[in-house]
């Protein structure tokens, strides 16, 4: 049990310091400060619930990821969630609606999970949910979006709840995030960031770290281009294979290396931002801490699944509740086993012992 005690105490600092970073980070916009203030004192009962059940044998995770469509506009290359043909270009069948989303969401309240991170497809297509999200002022949610929808109506939206944070997809310059993500978008993402910053919104942005851009996202003209847009988060995640012609892509050591050093660079040096590394700060928690450890993944159809890298279910929560599939056979067997403290050759464990994965669904 030490070990899930020190994970606890782990993310619940993570969790503070995500917080009490992002209100200084915001401390010249007003109505962004006051929101945030009141979401702190928000965490800080989340984390007292979350303290409390896990001295009752209970564990917790601060956060949530809900992949809240199965649709996209864009075709990425190497996009893990098409692969998985988790994300088509038919027209969704039998996803969540918006009121089985806003049960998910208060029972995650209840629970004291304080970020749920809204992904898809792209989440922005689902405005039914995200309206719905803002009502959850005690949550903060960002929004994994490639920003080709973001209209009047959504700078609106953001605008009225603070709680709603926007994190765009850039890959670095122009010719990177057009090659990737298609022409123009480069483009739009630019725009889009103008017009928070003209509304006085905060936004992220979530850069895909791959062999070809890792040194050109963690420069400091890239970093310092973000921050003159007022960016105020930087979530880099680490390129993840999910078939064999797309491994050249994926992050080696020595590129990890690279990246954890510039980010621990930026946090020191660049300190009006903050820095998520994923997988990388899982490092500090001893372990992938997926499958409940730190997050899970409820994906479009209501699926409990231990990360979106890894969409493999044995409950859904269309017929049980959050709390129940947060201890089903599958989640259990994963953070009881070695699974996720394994050493392994990619970033993300989960991908690379799916055999493993697959296995414990068959017990």
């Amino acid at each position: 049990m030490n070990e899930k005690f020190e994970l606890q105490e782990y993310l619940t600092k993570g969790v503070e310091r995500i917080v009490g970073e992002a209100v200084r980070a915001t401390l010249k916009n007003p109505r962004e400060s006051a929101f945030m203030l009141k979401f702190a004192a928000a965490s800080r009962v989340a984390s007292k619930r979350r303290r409390k059940a896990e001295d009752n044998g209970e564990h917790i995770p601060p956060f949530l990821i809900a992949s809240i469509t199965s649709k996209c506009n864009l075709h990425c290359a190497g996009c893990y969630s098409r692969c998985n043909h988790a994300t088509v270009d038919s027209e969704p069948v039998k996803q969540l609606t918006d009121a089985e989303w806003l049960r998910i969401f208060d029972e995650a309240d209840e629970m004291g999970i304080s970020f749920i991170l809204l992904a898809g497809g792209e989440p922005m297509l689902r405005r039914d949910i995200i309206e719905t999200a803002g009502q959850k002022q005690n949550i903060l949610f960002p929004i994994f979006t490639n920003g080709a929808f973001m209209d009047e109506r959504y700078l609106e939206l953001f605008d009225k709840c603070r709680n709603l944070i926007p994190v765009m997809s850039i890959e670095g310059n122009r010719e990177q995030t057009d090659s990737r993500r298609g022409s123009g978008i480069y483009d739009k993402l630019i725009s889009n960031m103008d017009e928070f910053r003209k509304h006085g919104l905060v936004f992220g942005a979530s850069v895909t770290v791959t062999t070809h851009n890792y040194k050109e996202v963690t420069s400091d003209a890239f970093i310092a281009s973000l921050s003159e847009k007022g960016c105020k988060a930087v979530i880099f995640v680490e390129y993840v294979p999910v078939t064999d012609e797309s491994r050249e892509l994926a992050p080696g050591d020595v590129q990890r290396e690279y990246l954890m050093n510039k980010i621990q660079h930026l946090r020191e040096e660049r300190p009006e931002m903050v820095y998520i590394s994923f997988p990388g700060d899982e490092k500090s928690s001893g372990g992938c801490v997926a499958a409940g450890r730190g997050f899970f993944h409820i994906n479009s159809h209501g699926g409990a699944e231990p990360c979106p890298f890894s969409p493999y279910s044995d409950i859904n929560v269309k017929d049980t509740s959050l709390r129940e599939a947060l201890h089903s056979p599958l989640f259990t067997a994963l953070r009881s086993g070695d699974i996720l403290l394994d050493d392994h050759d990619g970033g993300c464990v989960l991908y690379e012992k799916k055999a493993q994965v697959e296995a414990l669904l068959k017990l």
